[in-house]
């Protein structure tokens, strides 16, 4: 078989966790949990941008404890039926080759809102499983993996340098025994954004060509998770560029600001602190004003606040990895909001059949909320078994 025909990301996926680069901070992690596994009967979550390592961990995780990979696909989670089929046997059958074994599920992520039956299989699958489960997801932050997340441990990948990209391709070259420009590889390294996968795969276009100056690569325009832009605004110098930074990331501006106000005290404290928090409340200040006098050209301000200004609050260029965590009030204020879009249904419909206005159903919701927990009424007002049990719990929390 000619070697060029063989990809290179497979071709040289590390074997074990030394010839994974730049995530030294998970292999320890990942090492740590199938050292406990057993004691604490969880699955662990390895998560990160893409072609940063996550399968390649599970694979290294699987050589180094002569462990068989049992692996399955987003895809495969579809179908609660067919999981139940192919991964309980899995969780519960031994190895007859290897004296151990590791489930892989790669890119949970990749199941949509309409395969929660394979995710809740999932879910009683972990919990019963005799063998360690590792989860991949590029972001396991959708509200449908809430309760994923609380019965796994979390391991984050971090975007990977273009200085340890560039030494990896110099590694792959040696063993292919061939040779590029200084400038080509630096040209690849930097373009990839922190995607390893990404650039062996232009390193082994570009050593085909000719003249593998005239490679052409397009910085790749990925989408930034939340992590990569709080780790580039705590972590590194203040530029103009910085206040674009949030466009990049598919998350609301509200939500954002949430994440930035947790993961303060992580990075900063004395005065490096107290600047970054009255940075802070400034974008909040703009945020009303916006809202209360639909003023949107303050938007400016709250986005230059909210990355520049929170970046320059500190001294110097911060170095290592700080492991952010998600905010605490984003999940109180999903469960306000949900108990409000209850009572705001309840009241449309009570406004629609006593011929009132919406406003006036919702301001004596109090006063009608007796009227409306009669099994009758509730007939009549055709209310779902989610309003029903609103009511009820609104009538046992009073």
């Amino acid at each position: 078989m000619n070697t060029t025909a063989i990809n290179w990301t497979e071709k040289y996926r590390p074997k074990n966790f030394i010839d994974i680069e730049g995530q030294s901070q998970a292999i320890f992690l990942l090492k740590d949990f199938l050292k406990k596994f057993g004691s604490e009967n969880k699955a662990v979550i390895i998560h990160g941008p893409p072609g940063t390592g996550k399968t390649s961990l599970a694979y290294a995780a699987a050589n180094e404890n002569k462990a068989e990979l049992f692996e399955l696909n987003a895809s495969d989670l579809r179908n609660r039926e067919k999981l139940r089929e192919i991964l309980r046997p899995a969780t519960e059958q031994r190895s007859l080759t290897k004296e151990n074994k590791i489930i892989l599920v790669d890119e949970v992520d990749g199941i949509s809102e309409t395969d929660r039956g394979g995710l809740l299989e999932l879910l009683a699958l972990v919990e019963s499983s005799s063998y360690p489960l590792i989860i991949t997801a590029n972001d396991i932050w959708d509200r449908k993996f809430t309760a994923l997340r609380k019965k796994s441990e979390l391991i984050q990948l971090k975007e990977i340098d273009y200085k340890t990209i560039k030494n990896v391709l110099v590694s792959l070259l040696r063993k292919e025994k061939k040779f590029l420009d200084n400038d080509v590889l630096t040209n690849i390294s930097i373009k990839a954004r922190g995607d390893l996968r990404a650039a062996i795969n232009d390193l082994q276009i570009a050593s085909g060509m000719k003249d593998p100056s005239q490679i052409i690569v397009d910085e790749r325009n990925k989408e930034m998770d939340i992590f990569s832009a709080l780790r580039m605004i705590f972590k590194g110098k203040p530029t103009e560029s910085m206040l674009q930074i949030f466009d990049s990331v598919k998350m609301p501006i509200d939500e954002i600001m949430l994440w930035v106000e947790e993961n303060i005290p992580a990075e900063y404290s004395g005065v490096e602190l107290a600047k970054a928090i009255d940075a802070l409340s400034k974008v909040d200040i703009f945020k009303r004003r916006i809202y209360r006098q639909q003023y949107w050209r303050f938007l400016v301000y709250e986005n230059a606040l909210l990355s520049y200004g929170i970046s320059s609050a500190k001294k110097n260029v911060k170095t290592g990895f700080t492991s952010y965590k998600k905010p605490t009030r984003i999940l109180k204020i999903w469960l306000n909001n949900q108990k409000n879009e209850k009572k705001k249904s309840i009241a449309i419909k009570y406004a629609q059949y006593s011929h009132v206005g919406e406003k006036r159903a919702m301001a004596e919701f109090s006063l009608i909320k007796p009227f409306l927990k009669n099994s009758g009424v509730q007939k009549e007002l055709k209310l779902n078994e989610e309003e029903v049990e609103y009511l009820n719990r609104v009538e046992q929390s009073a």
